[in-house]
C-alpha cells in the first residue's frame, strides 16, 4: 500500500474547496492506497484559509501551508513539492477542471513502472476558442524551442514518483516553470488522456498577462534561442542596410539619379534601431534572471503550516506551525 500526496495550490478558491475535498475523499475510499491532501494557499484574500483550517481539523488527511503573500502558482507548487512526503505526488488545480477521479488511473500507470504520469487533455469544456488556440500554440512553441520533451496539451495535473520529486526539489531557480522542470528530469513518462471539465465555480486566475509571463519564463528558462535569434536579426538588419546603400550608389553612378530617398534611408535606420532595442530587451531579460538568481532569495515564504509537515529543503524559509 502506497502513500499518495495530492498537492493543491490555492488562490481565492473558497467556492471549490469543500467539493474538492469531498471528491478526493471518495477517491481515497475507492482505492487501497492512502491519499493525503496538501493545500498550499498562495495569499488568498477570501475565506480559503478559514475553510482549509476547518477541513484540517475534521480530517487528519488534510495538511496545509499558508504562504505569507501571493508568490504565484509556480512558487505554490514548489512549496507543495518541497513538503510532500508520499511515495508519489499528484499535482492538481483546485477548480475541479481536472477531475480527481482520474487519480486511480494515474496510480495504475505508475505501478506499471512509469515515473511520471501526465494527464493530457482530450477536450476542454467551457473554454473559448482563443484560450484553446493560445494554449495549443504555446505548448508546441515551447516544446520546439526548449529542447526538452515537454508534453503538449498538459497542465499541472500529473503524478510523479518519489525520485522525480527529489530531483525537482534540487532545482531552485527563481523564475520557474514546473512542468518543464518535471520533464527535464528525463525519467520515464507516459500520458493519460482525459476530458477536462468546466470550472466548478468562480473565475480563472490565469489572466492573459499571467499566461504571457509564464510563457516567457518557460521560453527563457529552457532555451537560449532568443539570444541566437538576436544575432540573426542583427545580421539581416546590417545586410538590409548594405543593400539599400548599394542600390542608391548604383543608381547614382549608372543612372545619374540624385541621392534622394531619405524616407527609405530613415526606414532603414528605424529598422536597425528597432532590432537593437528588441535584442537589448531580450538580453536584459536574461540578465534580470541572473541578477535575481544571484540574490538567492527564497522562492516562497511559508507563514503557517501543519505541524506534521517536514521542514522542506534548503531554500524554504522557516515557518510557524499549527495544529
Amino acid at each position: 500500500m502506497a502513500r499518495i500526496s495530492v498537492v493543491v495550490p490555492i488562490y481565492n478558491e473558497e467556492t471549490c474547496l469543500r467539493e474538492l475535498h469531498r471528491r478526493l475523499t471518495e477517491v481515497d475510499e475507492s482505492i487501497d492506497d492512502d491519499i493525503e491532501c496538501l493545500f498550499v494557499d498562495d495569499g488568498s484574500a477570501d475565506r480559503s484559509r478559514e475553510i482549509i483550517r476547518e477541513l484540517a481539523e475534521a480530517d487528519e488527511r488534510v495538511r496545509y501551508i499558508f504562504l505569507s503573500r501571493n508568490f504565484g502558482a509556480e512558487a505554490a507548487l514548489t512549496a507543495g513539492i518541497d513538503h510532500a512526503d508520499g511515495d508519489a505526488v499528484v499535482l492538481i488545480d483546485a477548480d475541479l477542471q481536472d477531475p480527481p477521479e482520474v487519480i486511480p488511473e494515474m496510480i495504475d500507470l505508475w505501478r506499471e513502472g512509469n515515473d511520471i504520469v501526465y494527464a493530457q487533455r482530450r477536450s476542454r469544456k467551457g473554454e473559448r476558442f482563443t484560450k484553446r488556440f493560445s494554449a495549443w500554440l504555446f505548448y508546441r512553441i515551447i516544446r520546439h524551442l526548449s529542447g526538452v520533451n515537454i508534453p503538449v496539451d498538459t497542465g499541472y495535473f500529473r503524478l510523479m514518483d518519489r525520485r522525480v520529486v527529489l530531483e525537482v526539489r534540487r532545482c531552485r531557480e527563481i523564475h520557474r516553470f514546473v512542468r518543464g522542470l518535471v520533464a527535464w528530469t528525463g525519467f520515464r513518462q507516459t500520458a493519460l488522456r482525459y476530458d477536462r471539465d468546466e470550472r466548478h465555480a468562480g473565475e480563472t486566475k490565469f489572466t492573459p498577462i499571467k499566461m504571457t509571463v509564464l510563457a516567457m519564463d518557460a521560453v527563457l528558462g529552457f532555451s537560449g534561442l532568443p539570444l541566437r535569434v538576436s544575432v540573426v536579426l542583427g545580421l539581416f538588419a546590417c545586410l538590409f542596410s548594405v543593400l539599400i546603400f548599394a542600390g542608391l550608389l548604383i543608381a547614382r553612378i549608372w543612372q545619374g539619379a540624385p541621392m534622394s530617398g531619405y524616407a527609405l534611408l530613415a526606414s532603414a535606420i528605424f529598422l536597425i534601431g528597432g532590432v537593437q532595442l528588441l535584442m537589448l530587451g531580450v538580453l536584459g531579460e536574461y540578465i534580470d534572471r541572473i541578477y535575481r538568481q544571484e540574490q538567492a532569495r527564497p522562492i516562497y515564504i511559508a507563514a503557517e503550516k501543519s505541524s506534521a509537515l517536514p521542514s522542506g529543503p534548503e531554500g524554504a524559509a522557516p515557518v510557524a506551525t499549527s495544529r
